[in-house]
């Protein structure tokens, strides 16, 4: 188990190197808002107004991106003026790293002075009522089949002992992402995710468990990296992109050339949907609630 002091100066460090590259004070450059892109989802970095670009290779005692889709970097830039940082593609619990290593991307960037938490994935549909090409705004998470990112002697300085989660995913923020569905004539789903530790995908049996708990989506990230939000007081929303029924439903196996394949198809409302939401949250940060 890492101490407090070691994550704390892991942090330090990733933000010292990040620095070199993007001087987030002199350059006039602080990110307001950080933004976490999932699965499928990563071409939207790619399309935005570029101050600089990151891998995370580069950044010495930082946890690399190994799934297909996620190519692994920090992209600074703006959105509509609001200047955002953007993991294109995020580290998972399964890959192999510690629970600390997988929020400490969220860490770094609430260091950098993120005070916004744009979260994003690709998710297996639960609730009969969602349908693949759905995109549901987060209401709620279950995380208790993950290990909590806060296990561990606590560090005063990022939060209390025992954060409450009462309101994980900010209702201020989530009403920004409705009215701007709203105005775009985009479907949008509300519904609670649940994350599993994966890489397997879930069972039958696990999907119909999920069901009677009240998830209405799955997926293998997310849930850890809001709670680590919360704990530094960060403002959190999040949007999944539904890409398949979980558990076989379809009835055909799942792959995650199927769950790449309907998030790339999504991709223009998803972009859409997320750009125009961050625009309207310029000023939104925890100072100005």
């Amino acid at each position: 188990m890492e101490g407090s002091m070691d994550m704390r100066e892991k942090v330090e460090q990733c933000y010292r190197q990040l620095r070199q590259s993007v001087d987030f004070q002199s350059q006039d450059f602080r990110p307001e808002a950080a933004l976490i892109l999932g699965s499928g989802l990563g071409a939207l970095a790619d399309e935005i107004e570029t101050e600089a670009v990151v891998p995370y290779r580069e950044l010495e005692g930082f946890p690399v991106s190994t799934v297909a889709g996620h190519k692994g970097r920090f992209v600074f830039g703006r959105i509509g003026g609001l200047p955002v940082v953007i993991m294109q593609g995020r580290v998972h619990y399964y890959e192999g790293y510690s629970m600390s290593d997988v929020v400490l991307p969220v860490r770094v960037m609430r260091r950098m002075g993120a005070e916004i938490l744009f979260l994003t994935n690709a998710a297996g549909g639960v609730s009969e009522k969602l349908a693949p090409g759905d995109l549901m705004l987060l209401t709620d998470q279950i995380s208790t089949f993950v290990p909590s990112p806060l296990i561990g002697k606590n560090v005063e300085e990022w939060g209390t002992r025992f954060p409450s989660m009462d309101t994980v995913y900010d209702e201020g923020l989530r009403e920004i992402i409705r009215e701007t569905a709203r105005e775009h004539r985009i479907r949008l789903q509300e519904g609670i995710y649940l994350q599993t530790t994966g890489p397997n995908y879930e069972s039958p049996a696990e999907v119909r468990m999920f069901a009677t708990l009240g998830a209405d989506a799955v997926g293998m990230s997310t849930t850890v990296e809001a709670i680590a939000a919360v704990h530094m007081g960060m403002r959190v929303c999040g949007i999944s992109c539904i890409t398949n029924m979980a558990g076989g439903a379809s009835g055909k196996p799942l792959s995650h050339e199927e769950v790449s394949e309907i998030a790339d198809r999504t991709a223009p409302l998803f972009k859409k949907l997320v750009v125009s939401s961050l625009e309207k949250m310029a000023g939104q940060g925890t100072d100005n609630r």
